[in-house]
């Protein structure tokens, strides 16, 4: 039976301020630029702002990718194209600053942090930082077993929280979150197709690095044995993510939510972010207020996720290397937003376009020696007009 009571999280968690929401609605009214004139960034802006409480809204200055990682047992079924209990090598990748999400991070300026949960491999050659949340080495094939003991994910959603704590004490102003992982993509599928109530073969997608037809078929079978065990469990969160999830799974939805509590925004990668936020909705259904969809992926199940949580991608570039790439990605664009909300121009008062009206010229006031409207000058001296010829005067 565990300690943790996840409901707590339904009280601890608020909605972004909505006063301060509207206040940034009437600051953009204001603006130069003409509302919905720069689209889907005016939103962008104005969500920031109730994130924050603060209008104008600041910029976006301390962002940081978190990325955590694990092994999958069910992998070893062949579901995925990279090797089954590889995902030391992807790690290493990306310390190494040789991976996408390495290079996207540095040309953004974003600092990277790994967190190892449940690698296959040792942790022997990884520095501290990386291992020192550890749980377990590797997951349970969950189409036939636990993916690990509810202890060990109580474990590891209070790691989740704990780093989440840390990202917000440390002043991260925003979160880019990822996954590291080997056949991660089909534990996402499991817990979507759970919670969302469909079939294997609507959630099954071709992974980060795309499979062939009877690797999908393999994938497909391994989702749906493994939903006859989640669907007993659907009650309770954390046994749903100690059957059919993994350490860095329950990591992730413990980061989310207490990145929620701690009113950090919160940017999601691919499918496996998505699976975990589902989850998160579960637990506390105001969360999801504090999260952005990073990317459209293309995996089915990520749609499926994001479309129960009502939240609209701001990409859609079909980036499925994972790692919080995708969600890099769409960096700029949130920070853009921030600055164009803080940082445009006031729009002119309509009284400062208005000129007063010139005063009408005086009208000339004729004295009796001026000149008459028909131009003869007046007096005894001028001359005399001709007669017409009816007669009269000559």
């Amino acid at each position: 039976m565990s300690s943790l009571n996840l409901d707590d999280f339904t009280d601890l968690i608020e909605r972004p301020d909505g006063g301060v929401r509207r206040d940034a609605e009437a600051y953009r009214e204001r603006r130069i630029v003409p509302p919905g004139a720069l689209g889907r960034l005016d939103d962008l802006g104005e969500w920031l702002a109730a994130a924050q409480s603060a209008v104008p809204v600041r910029p976006i200055e301390h962002p940081r990718a978190v990325l955590f990682a694990g092994d999958h047992g069910i992998a070893a079924l062949g579901v995925s194209a990279r090797p089954a209990g590889g995902a030391h090598h992807l790690v290493r990748a990306v310390l190494e600053g040789a991976s996408p999400a390495s290079v996207l991070a540095r040309r953004l300026g974003v600092p990277v942090r790994v967190i190892d949960m449940s690698l296959e491999a040792g942790p022997e050659g990884l520095p501290d930082e990386v291992v020192r949340h550890r749980i377990r080495r590797g997951s349970g094939r969950i189409d036939v077993e636990d993916a690990m003991t509810l202890e060990e994910a109580e474990a590891a959603f209070r790691a989740g929280v704990a780093i989440a704590d840390e990202e917000a004490d440390s002043g991260t102003d925003l979160v880019v979150l990822g996954d590291i992982s080997v056949g991660g993509t089909t534990a996402a599928a499991v817990l979507i197709a759970a919670l969302c109530g469909t079939d294997a073969s609507v959630v099954t997608g071709r992974g980060g690095q795309a499979i062939d037809d009877l690797a999908w078929m393999r994938k497909c079978a391994a989702v749906r044995d493994s939903l006859r065990r989640a669907r007993p469990v659907l009650g309770d969160q954390l046994q749903l993510l100690a059957t059919v999830g993994g350490a860095d799974l329950a990591a992730m939805t413990g980061f989310l939510l207490q990145s929620a509590v701690r009113k950090v925004p919160v940017i999601l990668d691919g499918v496996v972010s998505a699976a975990c936020a589902l989850v998160g909705q579960r637990v506390a259904f105001r969360a999801p207020d504090w999260w952005l969809a990073g990317q459209l992926s293309g995996e089915p199940a990520q749609a499926k996720a994001l479309d129960r949580m009502a939240l609209e991608p701001l990409l859609d570039h079909g980036v499925t290397v994972g790692e919080g790439a995708g969600a890099l990605l769409a960096l700029p664009l949130v920070q853009a937003a921030a600055g164009l909300a803080a940082e445009l121009a006031e729009a002119p008062s309509p009284d400062a376009d208005t000129e007063p009206e010139s005063e009408p010229d005086p009208e000339p006031v004729l004295d009796s020696d001026s000149d008459s409207d028909s131009g003869a000058p007046s007096g005894s001296g001028a001359e005399p007009q001709p007669q017409s010829a009816s007669g009269g005067e000559a």
